[in-house]
Order: structure tokens, then sequence, then C-alpha cells
């Protein structure tokens, strides 16, 4: 059996960057490493002001989006920082496939897929015999995404609150299996 290729997604909040963390810790106990990007809200005084990003690998982190900067692509209310997603997020992706057991993806969406680096990275990480575990924002709408959501031999699986306590397992034994 080739390397799997697992996909989370559901509505914001659902729980889909906590599954793969659980995912990344649960991987580390069984001896794997782990290799990509995590993405996390940023906050000040209570207020989602952003979003950042962070290489499991060597954990340099950047800033994905934020709110009140001019330059750069809007997506909502943040504006997106290509450079970051480039220098941490891409370079990130693109390690992992040489240097991990399993690239981790989080996650793709509207912010991610403004940078023709991270698209390419992710093309790439799907391309290689690297096991690949993922998030796609519910309604990012790119070429990328379709691709991914359309292929039958990718497991893409909603997230909600019925199975968010169960999928790091079930997904780490799969992974496991192969």
């Amino acid at each position: 059996m080739g390397p799997q290729r697992i996909f989370l997604t559901g509505e914001p909040g659902c729980g889909k960057t906590t599954a793969i963390r659980r995912i990344c810790e649960s991987l580390r106990d069984h001896g794997k490493k782990p290799g990509g990007i995590i993405s996390s809200e940023i906050r000040h005084k209570g207020v989602r002001t952003g979003f950042s990003l962070e290489d499991l690998l060597t954990h340099e982190t950047g800033t994905l989006a934020q709110v009140g900067v001019e330059t750069g692509p809007r997506v909502g209310k943040y504006t997106v920082n290509l450079q970051d997603i480039e220098r941490v997020g891409a370079y990130a992706i693109k390690r992992a496939v040489e240097e991990a057991d399993v690239v981790i993806v989080d996650e793709i969406g509207p912010m991610e897929l403004q940078s023709k680096s991270f698209i390419l990275a992710v093309e790439k990480a799907l391309g290689s015999s690297k096991h690949l575990v993922g998030t796609i924002h519910k309604r990012a709408s790119h070429s990328l995404v379709t691709a991914i959501k359309s292929n039958p031999a990718h497991n893409v699986i909603e997230v909600t609150s019925e199975n968010r306590e169960r999928i790091p397992k079930s997904i780490v034994d799969e992974l496991s299996m192969n």
C-alpha cells in the first residue's frame, strides 16, 4: 500500500488543529517524526488578531496573517504575510518531504493558497513517498483543494464534535499499519 493522504475538514473551531496536534504527539510517541507546519491563532486581550505558522521540525515560527497590516493580499479582515508563508510554511513542507516520516500541513486554506510557493510545496508533498496528514479549510475554493477532495485515493474526513476525540487515534493507527 502506498503513502496515505488524509485530510481533515470541517467548520472553523471544530477541532482540526487540535486533532493535528494530538496526531503529532502520538506519532512521536510511536517513534515517528512528523514534519511540516501547524497553525495557531494569535490573540491579543482575548481577541483573535491573526494566525501564526510553526515548522514542526525546527520550531521556527512566522505570521500567516494579521489584522491592521496594509501590504499584502487580503482574506476577510486579515492581511496575508506571503514572506512568512514562504519562509516558514513552504520551506517546512519541503523539509518534511526530505526529513520527516509524516508530512503535516495545517492548513490548506484561503490565506495559505495566496502563496505559489506554498501550493508548489503541497504538490511536492502529495507527489512524495511520505504519508501526508493535512487540514483543509471548509470553504476553500482553489484548484489544489478541488484536486485533493476529488481524488478517490485521498481520505477526507469531516471533523465534528461527535468524532473529533477519536480521529487522532484512528489516523495514527492507519499510518502505523503502513
